[in-house]
C-alpha cells in the first residue's frame, strides 16, 4: 500500500471530504505513475480522483465496527514512533555496513 495514504475508517471526528480526496489523489498518482498529469490526461485524472474519493466515502460510511473510535493524535503518535524505530533500525544497519566495508578495505590493503 502507498505509505502516504492514511487510514480513514473509525475516527472521531469522522473523516472529511478533504481527507478522502487526498487519499484518492495519492492512489491515482500511484497507479498512474504520474504526480501531475499532462494537459491531455488532466480531465481523466481529476475525474478518477473525484470518483474514488466519493466511492471511498460511501464504502466507509457503510462499514461498521465494534472497536472504539481512534483519534488522529493517537494515530499520528503511533506513526512517529514507527518512524523513529525504523530510523534506529536503518541507522544500526547502515553503521554495521559501513564498519564491515571499512574492515574489508583494511584487510584488502594489508593483503597487497
Amino acid at each position: 500500500m502507498c505509505r502516504n495514504i492514511k487510514l480513514l475508517f473509525n475516527f472521531e471526528p469522522e473523516s472529511t471530504d478533504e481527507e478522502f480526496r487526498a487519499a484518492a489523489l495519492q492512489y491515482v498518482r500511484k497507479i498512474s505513475g504520474s504526480v501531475k498529469p499532462s494537459a491531455r490526461n488532466e480531465a481523466a485524472f481529476n475525474e478518477a480522483v473525484e470518483q474514488i474519493a466519493r466511492i471511498s466515502g460511501l464504502l466507509l460510511s457503510s462499514m461498521t465496527t465494534t472497536a472504539p473510535k481512534k483519534t488522529r493524535q493517537e494515530e499520528d503518535a503511533k506513526a512517529k514512533d514507527r518512524g523513529v524505530e525504523k530510523q534506529l533500525r536503518d541507522g544500526v544497519t547502515r553503521s554495521m555496513r559501513e564498519q564491515a566495508l571499512k574492515d574489508y578495505e583494511k584487510s584488502f590493503v594489508r593483503s597487497k
